[in-house]
């Protein structure tokens, strides 16, 4: 009768300890995914940064250089910001669905690396 008890004390302390294990794996796993998601849109931040910087100066310069094309500095700016209000409408109403499932399956496919 000892025997069995042992037996079933030593079944349950390894049930227990599998139980832990696959926790702590399942926990590290999560912090693995995370962290990867995480590392890969550092990289991407910055180049976005700098894409953004250049094409903001270069806005600038178009705009300027407009100005001074139609003769008065405003008007290049009202072009360069009617050209951006079209092409953000045309995103808006055309590519809207197609850009929001790109980046959700982005997200997706790196959380589930």
């Amino acid at each position: 009768m000892e025997d069995n008890t042992k037996l079933f004390e030593s079944l349950i302390e390894k049930a227990s300890e599998f139980g832990k294990t696959s926790l702590e794996l399942v926990r590290l796993k999560a912090v693995d995914r995370t962290s990867d998601a995480v590392s890969s849109f550092v990289p991407h931040s910055v180049v976005f940064v700098l894409i953004a910087s250049f094409i903001l100066f270069l806005n600038l310069g178009l705009a300027l250089w407009l100005g001074d094309v139609l003769g008065k500095m405003f008007y290049g700016f009202f072009v360069v910001a009617g050209f951006y209000v079209i092409a953000g409408l045309a995103v808006h109403f055309f590519m809207h669905k197609w850009l929001k499932r790109l980046a959700s399956d982005y997200f997706i496919k790196n959380i589930l690396k």
